[in-house]
């Protein structure tokens, strides 16, 4: 098969442990160089906290697997600092058309307003995600040592630390760390070797994906067949991709043989009855998968933690897998970071766990759903969803009924313990747990983004304009809260006092269009308290330093019951 894609070799360097007599020991040691743990490693790295990456490959992914990115997901990522060429790259898009049959019975948009930096979706081959995050990891060569061709061996997992075997062409060496995080695959090597496991369903249906190069008239949408003529009693699924590439998915049925269906001389005669006889065509790239939806029970196993598909997995319809990954690295990455600078107490990394495992639950209902409505298993629920595919093409109520898979969208962590109460209220969509939203904003004569001067810790939104002519927020208040949290940045919406300007770690902003006020019911005097991953924690109409302190703590995991961490009590007596 002819290929748009050229995959990097990376080299393999001989590990420094190999020429030492001591077990070394590091902080973090992450596993699996795929999009969670090269994001993660960033992730780190921005925040002072160095890595060790061991991956047993020396490329990325082959084939394009991970295809769809979410407006959160690239939000993420352009934290990191690398959303750029994603974007350019990427082919954006945020229309969907349904069709049943032979019909279009309805279509949809995901991002209808404007104001937005970040499309609803791009479409990417995950190996050009990759590739970008291993450039973007060489910026920070001295936080990240990248290591390829170093496969674990052995896993020790303890309450305080785990260790470690690698294999190398050159020997097997040991090490030690605070950390393991554990990004290899759905098929985890590292689950198995501690026996853990991975629970959940298996779906009695298999999917062709092919990836096909041609010239094609169709717009940059995504287009989803129910029972289509030239594919009868099945789903389709069409996606563009860069370079000319399309993705199209086939349902194939439980009895399909999934050797015999990756061949090319069965995958043609399918695509050209999709494409029409004259249309030309090259087959890239070729995978037939089963659907699974299922996770562990638990994130955490001592201080080994889980992320992406070693942690969960989900059917690709809805685009959820490596959108709630990110979502789920973004999460323990701040977390970490605290814990490892004695900022806040262990008992914080467990919130990972259980918002993770929400966000994962979330993830699994709607693939699970999506995938019921897609492949009926009973003649009542083919009539089900042939009536309401009926309905949609006329009847809007029943377009909320369809499920050719429910989009990846943020996580709200409603229940979480770091969470302030909400006593004050707001716009619902922006209530504790929620991420924040971005809007266009100016910085003095420059367009800017609001999301963009959030940066790796903790903001105060602040609406600082006037009220009856006195500064909304005491100024001396506030300044002594920055000295006291160096951790916590001020984003002041004005127009505001020049005192704002003589703050520490302080933004003013200018809110030309009226969208952060609109978005976040911003009123003078209030604000909002946001997460290093770019959650809200707290809110308020009337903003004052204690509260602000308060939610910090919440935020931290001070307030958690069971909070026995010696290093972390030993500062705080220490800042008393």
């Amino acid at each position: 098969m002819p290929t748009t894609y050229k995959n990097p070799v990376y080299p393999y360097r001989r590990p420094p442990e190999l020429d030492v007599q001591d077990v070394r020991h590091y902080p973090v040691v992450i596993v699996g160089a795929g999009p969670s743990g090269l994001a993660a490693a960033i992730d780190l790295a921005q925040q002072g906290i160095h890595s060790i990456v061991l991956d047993d490959n020396n490329t990325v992914s082959v084939g394009s697997r991970a295809l769809c990115f979410a407006k959160r997901s690239l939000e993420i990522i352009d934290r990191l600092g690398c959303v750029e060429p994603m974007l350019e790259k990427g082919v954006t898009w945020q229309h969907g058309r349904v069709f049943f049959q032979d019909r279009e019975v309805y279509d949809f948009n995901l991002l209808p307003e404007d104001g937005h930096r970040i499309p609803a979706f791009i479409n990417l081959q995950q190996y050009y995600f990759e590739e970008f995050l291993v450039n973007r990891a060489h910026d920070f060569a001295e936080q990240i040592d990248l290591r390829w061709k170093h496969k674990v061996i052995d896993v020790d997992a303890q309450p305080d630390s785990t260790a470690i075997k690698v294999s190398t062409q050159d020997g097997d060496y040991s090490l030690t760390c605070d950390y393991l995080l554990v990004s290899d695959g759905a098929n985890s090597r590292i689950r198995d070797m501690l026996g853990l496991d991975c629970k959940g369903q298996v779906f009695q249906d298999r999917f062709l994906i092919a990836d096909v190069v041609m010239k094609a008239d169709f717009p940059t949408e995504r287009w989803f067949w129910f029972d289509p003529p030239f594919h009868p009693n099945q789903s389709v699924l069409l996606h563009k991709e860069p370079d000319n590439v399309w993705r199209i998915d086939f349902q194939l049925g439980w009895d399909a043989d999934p050797e015999e269906e990756k061949k090319e001389e069965n995958i043609r005669p399918r695509v050209q009855a999709m494409l029409g006889p004259d249309v030309e065509f090259e087959l890239e790239w070729a995978s037939v998968y089963t659907f699974r939806c299922r996770k562990m029970d638990n994130f955490i196993h001592h201080s080994v933690i889980f992320m992406g598909d070693a942690a969960h997995q989900v059917s690709p319809f809805g685009a959820r897998g490596a959108n709630g990954a990110l979502q789920g690295v973004e999460n323990l990455a701040w977390k970490l970071a605290r814990v490892l600078k004695a900022q806040a107490p262990k008992t914080l990394l467990s919130t990972y766990n259980t918002e993770r495992q929400h966000g994962a639950t979330e993830n699994l209902l709607n693939s699970t759903r999506a995938t019921d409505f897609i492949t009926p298993k009973s003649h009542i629920s083919k009539v089900f969803r042939d009536v309401t595919l009926e309905l949609a093409e006329k009847h809007a109520f029943a377009r909320s009924l369809v499920n050719s898979g429910r989009l990846s969208m943020p996580c709200r962590y409603d229940s979480s313990p770091l969470n302030t109460p909400d006593v004050d209220g707001g716009p619902s969509e922006l209530r504790p747990g929620s991420s924040a939203k971005d809007a266009p904003i100016r910085l003095g004569e420059q367009n800017a983004w609001l999301l963009n001067q959030f940066g790796n810790g903790f903001v105060l939104l602040l609406d600082g304009r006037l009220d009856d002519g006195h500064a909304t927020a005491p100024l001396r208040e506030l300044s002594e809260l920055l000295d006291r949290h160096t951790d916590l940045r001020l984003v002041v919406v004005g127009p505001a006092p020049d005192e704002f300007g003589a703050l520490p770690r302080t933004t003013v902003i200018d809110d030309t269009e009226g969208l952060v006020t609109q978005r976040y019911g911003l009123k003078a005097g209030g604000g909002y308290l946001i997460r290093p991953d770019q959650h809200v924690t707290a809110r308020w109409h009337t903003v004052t330093a204690h509260q602000v302190e308060d939610a910090l703590d919440r935020a931290l995991g001070i307030y958690l019951a069971g909070t026995a961490d010696t290093t972390f009590q030993e500062r705080c007596h220490a800042k008393a």
